[in-house]
């Protein structure tokens, strides 16, 4: 073990760790950072699989957490990409209904925008969805211009490289799992890890999928618990990608905690639809058949999943169904663009996202940072956490120059 002392040591490598990373380094330049991540990349799980969208802050709660850092992370993060040249394009999204039992929930997420200060959102006819996407058939919509695509993994990337641009003895260290931190005699703490031991005084834990287990070990008292959800993504075919110019979203279903199959055109090339939503018996399950027993046992003997599963289980059902059947997926796409075809799509990758549940089975919707002691945890940042990235890094950038006294 180095006799160095690190001031601050995040764990986790993904958008928003880094962007901590930056954030604090930025503040603080003389401070010595060190960053854990337990791939031998950045951004490998939620950030590198997510749809790549820069989300324009429509569809949360006013005043809500997710609305402002949404809001003020989309505005810094393009100005990020711009001056640092990664790869985005605001191009711009439609939202359609195809069935006017929607259109209530299709003023609202339009109100909510407006309430969230979504520049340029405007509500439009059919005919304006066709203009917009030729082959798109709905009966209203909302033209979102500020929403656009980017490059997240290059993101993180770029701002790696910055925080160690600004202080050359931070380090970032990959393929590094914590496995254990405690409290020494002299009030450091020892990082266990599988490149040794490394000291520090501060934590900061942005674990993603992994960041319940991590506050747990660190004595937090939890009244939620991360359940991974897989999706499931279909490309569309080199006959089938002239169908769709830029981004189409459904009316979301408000029963439902998701925002359902939406088309996305990808920042190097391709587009995407989905995802689906379902289940997944390993938290870093990919595949639709990967199992792991300690994050079942786990899921499957907590109330709340259940509560959660006896809620939805109709949805539920629906998007299992999905997950093994092209036809069936193909019906759901089928709703915004009618000419799609089987021959049009073809099977992509998947993501999985850590839902955050209470005991009640109500997923919990917006950030949620806390701080105890010597550390901060990064509890819940699901969609739009990417987005949001530099606006979640402020926040607990100013939550470790409060509690941590820097």
């Amino acid at each position: 073990m180095s006799d160095k002392v690190y001031d601050i040591t995040i764990v986790g490598g993904g958008i928003v760790g880094v962007a901590t990373a930056y954030k604090v380094q930025k503040q603080f330049p003389k401070l010595n950072i060190l960053l854990l991540e337990k791939e031998t990349q950045l951004a490998n799980h939620q950030t590198g699989r997510n749809s790549g969208v820069i989300h324009s802050g429509l569809y949360y709660k006013p005043g809500s957490y997710k609305a402002k850092n949404c809001v003020a992370g989309r505005r810094e993060l393009v100005q990020f990409a711009k001056d640092h040249k990664v790869a985005h394009d605001v191009c711009g999204k439609v939202v359609v209904a195809t069935d006017e039992s929607e259109l209530p929930f299709l003023e609202k997420i339009f109100n909510n925008g407006i309430a969230n200060d979504t520049e340029g959102i405007e509500k439009i006819d059919g005919n304006k969805v066709k203009e917009i996407e030729p082959f798109c058939e709905g009966i209203a919509g909302i033209w979102v211009p500020c929403t656009g695509i980017i490059d997240y993994v290059g993101t993180t990337n770029k701002l790696a490289e910055l925080t160690i641009g600004i202080q050359p003895e931070s380090k970032i260290i990959k393929d590094c799992k914590v496995t254990d931190f405690h409290k020494s005699d002299n009030h450091n703490v020892i990082v266990t890890n599988t490149h040794g031991k490394f000291k520090t005084k501060k934590m900061i834990f942005c674990g993603g999928l992994f960041s319940d287990r991590l506050a747990k070990k660190d004595n937090v008292k939890l009244d939620m618990q991360i359940v991974g959800f897989r999706g499931d993504y279909y490309d569309l075919t080199e006959q089938g990608m002239h169908k769709v110019k830029n981004l189409i979203y459904p009316v979301p279903n408000p029963a439902f905690p998701f925002l359902g199959v939406h088309f996305t055109r990808m920042i190097h090339g391709g587009v995407e639809c989905g995802p689906n939503a379902v289940f997944t018996f390993k938290r870093e399950g990919y595949g639709k058949t990967d199992f792991k027993l300690q994050d079942s046992i786990q899921a499957l003997t907590y109330k709340g999943t259940w509560k959660l599963f006896l809620k939805h289980w109709r949805f539920g059902l629906d998007e299992y169904k999905r997950a093994f059947s092209k036809k069936l997926f193909l019906n759901r796409l089928q709703k915004l663009i009618p000419s799609l075809t089987m021959d049009d799509i073809q099977p992509g990758r998947a993501g999985v996202r850590a839902m955050a549940l209470g005991h009640d089975g109500e997923m919990i919707e917006d950030f949620k940072i806390e701080y105890q002691d010597d550390s901060i945890h990064v509890l819940n940042a699901p969609s739009p956490a990417a987005t949001a990235c530099l606006a979640i890094g402020e926040q607990v950038k100013d939550m470790a120059e409060k509690h941590f006294n820097l």
